[in-house]
């Protein structure tokens, strides 16, 4: 029998074994509001690592809501929604979800890793097929394997080998297909390519599920995420999206068919075991909705867009890999734990915090410097930026600059 003192010992030598190979992740405190710039040990420092995209989090707007609601409603919801947690807050932000969507209904979930989760399982089962694109985010590769589907994955956005897969597949075809992408990769930067993928559904009767977290208030002439880019909002079976990044707040929803959504209810464990959001979230998200629908929501996705090129053709420019990144999402490639983590570091002392990515994040050898940009950072911040970044890594040997 193990005693509790090796046990603890086994954990210091393997943080130790972290620290040594530059993996040992650690939490750096963050003093302010999620705004341009940031309160980090009493210093100011330039945000570039943050999914605030159009900088709602601290919009007065959500804040006002949000306290109006926490007065009237209170700081909790009580219970699960199968309990008596399903406040009419809840109800009718799901309506107002669906009709931004475009959908005959919506169901929340408390975050976008239990909706992930939660859809998955609660859709698919044993006798059942998930085709995941390579590069999904982990909560997609999680809910596959939780639903106990038979997993396929098919090469990042390789229509070519997606379509052979299904092709192959169709002759022992048994229980119903899913076909799984992430919207914006959150790691690359790129878009799934949402037309092919929509064609390949169709032609061989298969859900298609979109994450479409980090596409969601940026993409789309309303901000309703890279289906509405793609011209093909009226053909995704299951649009999953969340709160936490463009739109300011926090929690995820399932926008889908009546039926879809009866089904969870009743089979995601990640939506009946769980309590449900608060009331001052609610409303805030409510409001986020309201004004990334707004003429105000259209000026925050144009200086987004501004920034986001400033800041990508720059990097260019100097000869940088950007990872194929096309949105706000700006992966600097460095290969290598060491030389990220050195720069991370040395930016930081230059008042930029923008955070290093490493395994198993990524996969070996594709470490990177992850950039995010905001609507509401300056300009010229984004271009001085830029030319630090570029400064610091031509001086690194283990970059190609």
């Amino acid at each position: 029998m193990r005693h509790p003192t090796d046990t603890m010992q086994h954990l210091k030598k393997y943080l130790a074994e972290l620290d040594t190979q530059n993996m040992l992740r650690t939490l750096r405190e963050v003093e302010s509001a999620q705004g341009p710039h940031v309160q980090i040990g009493g210093r100011e420092y330039l945000l570039l690592c943050s999914n605030n995209y159009l900088g709602l989090a601290n919009h007065p707007v959500l804040i006002e809501a949000s306290c109006r609601a926490t007065h009237d409603f209170g700081v909790g919801s009580g219970a699960s929604r199968l309990v008596s947690g399903s406040m009419s807050l809840h109800h009718r932000l799901e309506e107002q979800i669906a009709a931004f969507k475009g959908t005959e209904a919506a169901l929340l979930f408390n975050s976008g890793y239990a909706a992930n989760n939660g859809i998955i399982q609660g859709l698919l089962g044993a006798s059942d097929t998930v085709f995941s694109d390579a590069l999904n985010h982990a909560s997609i590769i999680d809910g596959c394997r939780l639903s106990g589907a038979k997993i396929e994955i098919y090469p990042h956005n390789d229509m070519a080998a997606l379509e052979q897969m299904l092709n192959d597949a169709r002759a022992k075809r048994r229980g119903r297909w899913l076909i799984v992408t992430d919207g914006v990769f959150s790691m690359d930067g790129d878009m799934a390519p949402l037309n092919r993928l929509v064609e390949l559904k169709e032609q061989f009767d298969a859900w298609l599920m979109v994450d479409d977290a980090h596409g969601g208030g940026v993409l789309g002439q309303h901000g309703r995420g890279i289906a509405e880019h793609f011209g093909c909002l009226g053909r995704i079976d299951l649009q999953m999206g969340t709160f936490g990044k463009a739109f300011g707040g926090f929690g995820a929803y399932l926008a889908a068919a009546q039926p879809v959504i009866d089904r969870l209810i009743n089979s995601s464990r990640a939506f009946i075991f769980s309590t449900s959001l608060p009331p001052g979230v609610i409303a805030a998200n409510a409001e986020a909705l309201r004004l990334v629908d707004s003429s105000e929501g259209q000026k925050r996705r144009e200086n987004l867009e501004n920034n986001r090129y400033l800041f990508s053709t720059r990097l260019q420019q100097a000869g940088l890999n950007l990872c194929g990144s096309t949105t706000q999402i700006v992966p600097i490639l460095t290969c290598h734990p060491e030389p990220t983590m050195q720069a991370a570091s040395a930016l930081l002392k230059q008042g930029i915090f923008l955070s290093g990515i490493r395994p198993p994040t990524v996969s070996s050898g594709a470490c990177r410097l992850r950039a995010t940009l905001m609507a509401d950072h300056d300009p010229s911040e984004v271009v001085a930026a830029a030319d630090k970044i570029i400064a610091l890594l031509k001086t690194m040997d283990a970059v190609d600059a």
